[in-house]
């Protein structure tokens, strides 16, 4: 995985901020590929409660993320109960990895 352990913890920590202390978030995507190099952050937030504003949510962990990561191009599918579930969601619960 190409995420450093900072920003691994970075990443949690602005998740729990953003979507509350029973989320969790997963990175996919090309990230994984540790012999790729650059590319956006794909990033799937997890969350267990409903969420009134998806579209909000969304946009503060990918801009929050993006700014920490000195403007690296973040990309964040939402995951709750009361959301559809798309098949990029399948990929993301497949293949990527809980951070």
């Amino acid at each position: 995985m190409r995420l450093t352990d900072d920003q691994i913890r970075l990443i949690r920590q602005l998740a729990l901020q953003v979507a509350g202390g029973q989320s969790r978030v997963r990175v996919f995507g090309s990230r994984l590929d540790d012999s790729g190099h650059g590319g956006d952050i794909d990033l799937m937030l997890e969350s267990t409660e409903p969420v009134e504003n998806p579209a909000l949510m969304v946009a503060r962990m990918s801009a929050q993320v993006s700014r920490a990561m000195h403007g690296r191009r973040v990309d964040v599918l939402l995951s709750a109960p009361n959301l559809r579930r798309l098949p990029i969601h399948d990929v993301a619960f497949r293949e990527g990895e809980l951070l």
